[in-house]
């Protein structure tokens, strides 16, 4: 069971409260872009195991959405951020490399 937390309203609770919506921090291709890169958004996604950062909503809750880090295999919750971000803050990422050394982020190399 996962445990997260809201940043926008600090709610704790578990996962039923709030609601997937897959990988974060994805480029959006538009209108314009080529055939490739318009499936390349839509149907390839990061599946790692290990540290993932994910969209979340709180539904029973303010409706918000955020992005929270955590890992695939031990279900472990690294923190949880503003879904207004571009890239994770530097402190979450910190935190996990103090848990994880020689992880790197893939925008970080």
């Amino acid at each position: 069971m996962l445990i997260l937390t809201c940043p926008y309203c600090g709610v704790t609770a578990e996962e039923t409260e709030f609601h997937g919506g897959g990988e974060a921090h994805l480029k959006r291709e538009g209108p314009g872009s080529d055939d490739g890169a318009f499936e390349g958004y839509l149907f390839h996604r990061e599946n790692p195991r290990g540290v993932h950062f994910e969209r979340w909503r709180h539904v029973y809750g303010c409706g918000k959405w955020f992005h929270a880090a955590r890992d695939t295999a031990t279900l472990e919750v690294f923190g949880t951020y503003s879904a207004q971000t571009v890239t994770p803050p530097e402190d979450l990422l910190a935190t996990i490399r103090a848990k994880r050394p020689g992880w790197r982020w893939r925008d970080l190399a």
